[in-house]
């Protein structure tokens, strides 16, 4: 939608301050959805007045793992969690699974509210209630302090910039999907003009933001950033905003130091000197505002197409969590049900927000014509192996 447009919707609303950050969906929510999170009650004060909902699957790996996912605006932490599979991936691979959820009565839109001080600074409001919930996460379960993660969707992207910048002792990295740079928007105002325009503020300036967000001094979270170049709700100059803000706080160059197309497209990655990842982009070429899907490497689906959650045929839950290491533990045998049939998963569309209107060049429905897939060889690729080992250490483009 264009910032024109954003206004108007503005105008009709009852009271302004139902807005609060990425809100340009009607509030229409999916009916309740069969889910494996349980709601904890009691994790903390809880001054952000959000819900916990987690799920640990039966078999957890040796020193497991805790992924922190954030949902969209209009979306719950159940809806968003069979669109984008991440419980089945907890239950394949043997990680814990937070899902914190928005409630109306802070935001009418359940967006998370990314811009507000204070609900984004260190010891506050939905950023303390979201730390309070992995602390109990973490003591329950003898969740790896090493092996915690975050990643989010939109309003979701936007307050995952907002932990890794405000929390980065806690996660060993990030992944932020069509959302926003940490620091850019205090109010109403800020937060639609970097939403329609993205940031042309100076590297080492994007980088002061996530600094003076704490008092930390050692190692920083890795980044992984998703974008649709199509964006229309949250303009793709923001992935690149972050990229720059990210690589910054690290040290590295601007220029990637490896190109490559990755299931049909684009991703750049910036490495250190072990040769260890630390900054990675991902470009879904001609998507729309949402969370890209397809069929993962290991020949599995995860997630549901949906609004907001689009066929693109590339699987970012599965490259993400791939991405935070998480996937390296045995795969567990069984599959998480959700209660619906097998034969019907790849063919339901769920309503998990609405937009009041779709933007006129988007492909229908928001969505993208998945590209045909090569079938896989089922035996290892030496030349392929040793390419990625010199490429990881940096020898190789």
């Amino acid at each position: 939608m264009s910032l024109e447009s954003n206004v108007d919707f503005l105008r009709h609303l009852r009271k302004l301050n139902a807005f609060k950050g990425l809100g340009v969906y009607t509030p229409a929510f999916a009916p309740a959805v069969p889910t494996p999170l349980i709601e904890t009650a009691d994790f903390g004060s809880n001054p952000g007045a959000l819900k916990m909902l987690s799920f640990v699957p039966a078999h957890l790996a040796r020193s497991p793992a805790l992924v922190v996912v954030l949902h969209g605006c209009g979306q719950t932490a159940a809806g968003y969690d069979l669109g984008a599979g991440w419980s089945t991936l907890a239950k394949h691979y043997g990680f814990a699974l937070l899902m914190p959820e928005q409630q109306t009565a802070n935001n009418a839109n359940t967006c998370f509210n990314w811009f507000d001080p204070e609900d984004i600074a260190r010891g506050k409001g939905e950023a303390c209630s979201i730390r309070q919930m992995i602390a109990h996460m973490v003591a329950a379960h003898k969740i790896d302090p090493k092996r915690i993660y975050i990643t989010g969707l939109s309003a979701g992207g936007a307050m995952t910039s907002a932990m890794l910048a405000t929390y980065p002792d806690v996660f060993a990295a990030g992944a932020i999907i069509a959302g926003l740079p940490f620091g850019l928007a205090t109010n109403l105002r800020e937060a639609l003009n970097v939403m329609m325009q993205g940031s042309d503020l100076p590297a080492a300036e994007l980088g002061d933001r996530v600094r003076a967000a704490s008092k930390y001094n050692g190692a920083w979270p890795k980044v992984s950033v998703w974008h649709g170049s199509a964006d229309r709700t949250v303009s793709a100059a923001n992935a690149d905003a972050i990229v720059r803000q990210w690589l910054d706080v690290h040290g590295l160059p601007e220029a990637a130091m490896s190109k490559a197309n990755v299931d049909g497209y684009p991703r750049e990655v910036w490495w250190n000197a072990d040769g260890q990842t630390l900054v990675e982009s991902y470009t879904i070429t001609d998507m729309a505002h949402g969370t890209p899907l397809g069929l993962a490497e290991n020949d599995e689906r995860y997630g549901v197409e949906g609004a907001f959650l689009i066929e693109a045929g590339i699987s970012s839950s599965y490259h993400i969590a791939k991405f935070f290491g998480v996937t390296d533990q045995a795969r567990q045998p069984q599959v998480v049900s959700t209660g619906i049939p097998r034969e019907r998963a790849d063919t339901i569309s769920m309503t998990l927000a609405v937009p009041a209107t779709e933007p006129a060049s988007a492909a229908p429905s928001g969505r993208y014509r998945a590209r045909p897939r090569k079938p896989r060889s089922k035996g290892i690729d030496v030349g392929r192996v040793i390419a990625r080992a010199l490429t990881a250490a940096g020898l190789m483009k």
